[in-house]
């Protein structure tokens, strides 16, 4: 009798009559590489070392490779995304005077090692000033608290502070410094830089300038330059928005003005 009118008869299909099992793969084996794979790529899930496995000549599906990952407690957790504040918008208005308005972000680099650095441009909206730049491995909220207290202690403090909502910004340290000096603090809705332009625009012209232009050895050599740097900006760079003055002289123009007025109503309040 035929095989196929010996199937037709029995009631099953030939590709069974014809299955050959092969040796399973041992679980202990390949649980172990799972555990490789997975710690060598912790983000990795796992279909994608499924296709690992798969790569590597393994025979398996993944349904068994689902089953070992579960089993050796390897699920990916997912990264609760930070909630954001909710601010409402505000239009960006140019300030009056100086020291109305100083704004306030970050701007990575990193040195010639690898290793990144954090950047803290401080400016301010009306004279164009770059007021400092600290330069550090890491920031807090403290430090930048001690980044204010600095610039403050010579220039006295803002009327409003405009930063987005990252950490450093948006911690208690922050709000507590505010509260006590009567600081305003202004934060800009979450993925909206524009709502942030002035400093945008000045690390935009720091990058350019500075920190593309150079390369740095260690902490302290991206100190001096960027510090150098900074003191080019105020008292050298023209500034188009300034009618080509340096921020500096705008600055020193705004004093002298201001000095002319203040003097102007002594005079008349002694007249009256």
């Amino acid at each position: 009798m035929s095989e196929r009118r010996a199937c037709r008869l029995v009631g099953i299909h030939r590709a069974s009559q014809r299955y050959a099992s092969s040796p399973r793969l041992d679980d202990g084996e390949l649980k172990r590489r799972i555990r490789e794979l997975a710690f060598e790529r912790r983000r990795f899930g796992y279909r994608r070392i499924y296709r690992l496995l798969r790569r590597e000549g393994f025979e398996v599906n993944h349904k068994r490779v689902y089953r070992l990952y579960r089993e050796a407690g390897l699920i990916v957790r997912k990264r609760r995304r930070r909630k954001s504040l909710f601010i409402e918008r505000e239009p960006l208005v140019l300030p009056a005077c100086a020291n109305q308005t100083w704004s306030m972000d970050f701007v990575m680099d990193a040195l010639s090692s690898g290793r990144r650095i954090k950047c803290l441009t401080i400016v301010d909206d009306y004279t164009k000033e770059c007021l400092d730049i600290p330069v550090a491995m890491g920031m807090s909220g403290d430090e930048v608290i001690k980044a204010l207290e600095a610039v403050a202690a010579f220039r006295g403090y803002p009327e409003a502070v405009r930063t987005d909502q990252g950490p450093e910004f948006t911690g208690k340290a922050l709000d507590q410094w505010a509260y006590m000096h009567g600081v305003k603090l202004k934060l800009i809705q979450a993925g909206k830089p524009t709502q942030n332009a002035y400093i945008e625009s000045f690390n935009g012209k720091f990058r350019d300038e500075c920190l593309n232009e150079h390369w740095f050895r260690d902490l302290h050599h991206a100190r001096e330059i960027i510090s150098a740097w900074r003191l080019d900006y105020n008292e050298n760079r023209p500034h188009s928005a300034l009618g080509y003055l340096t921020p500096s002289e705008f600055a020193a123009t705004f004093r002298t003005q201001g000095n002319e007025h203040n003097q102007a109503d002594v005079t008349k309040d002694r007249l009256d």
